[in-house]
């Protein structure tokens, strides 16, 4: 059996079908890339296995079970990471820590943890409303390993960020799935793809296997 999978993920928007069976199957431990044009879909699959949007039919199974089921355990086992950035604006970074952290598992992470090599240090009492898109990314993501999640949904996670905390993500990515923890990441960034164990294009709402070469011109060619 696989450690995780996607079940014929179906969702419609009045008329426009979104995702048409969307599948894929995986095991712990490994990176899964999902490609796609823009609107084909990417972000609505992620929010639905995140359980911020409502399916219309198919299931996430986790070694056997429907998380889409059980919200319990989907909070506990899947952090999510989106595009944008789930913060309130009008708090500093040190508060919205405290809203997934307790202050000593927080001070513990700041002190040499995830959210020291995210840098988190550097605008822990600034308001969020004061940060640049990179140091917002940056939080976002140290608030979604807060529970020391299973399985990481990653949507274009580096995003906004510098080349120098690129590197030290591409490295924390690489530590979370070669200790048994399963990413699935929608990128457009042929550096993130390449930490893909297996790729997969959404088009027209479904997900097919891509073994194509990792380059600008072939991955353009296979979503058209």
């Amino acid at each position: 059996m696989d450690d995780l999978e996607l079940r014929g993920i179906c969702k419609k928007f009045r008329r426009h079908e979104v995702l048409r069976g969307a599948s894929l199957r995986c095991c712990a431990g490994s990176c899964v890339g999902i490609l796609g044009g823009n609107g084909s879909g990417k972000s609505t699959l992620l929010s639905i296995l995140a359980g911020i949007r409502k399916a219309d039919a198919g299931a996430f199974l986790w070694h056997g079970a429907d998380l889409l089921k059980d919200e319990k355990t989907l909070r506990r086992v899947v952090g999510y990471v989106p595009q944008g950035t789930p913060l309130f604006e009008e708090l500093s970074a040190r508060d919205n820590l405290l809203l997934w952290f307790d202050k000593k598992q927080m001070e513990k992470e700041l002190d040499n943890g995830l959210l020291k090599l995210l840098g988190v240090g550097e605008f822990l009492n600034k308001t969020v409303s004061r940060l640049s898109g990179g140091m917002k990314k940056r939080l976002s993501i140290g608030c979604a390993m807060s529970r020391h999640p299973d399985v990481l949904l990653l949507d274009e996670p580096s995003a906004a960020l510098d080349l120098p905390c690129k590197a030290d993500l591409t490295a924390y990515f690489r530590a979370f799935t070669r200790g048994g923890g399963t990413i699935l990441l929608v990128t457009h960034d042929l550096q993130e793809a390449a930490l893909c164990d297996s790729l997969y294009l959404l088009k027209n709402g479904v997900l097919t296997p891509y073994d194509g070469a990792l380059s600008v011109e072939e991955m353009a060619g296979a979503l058209q």
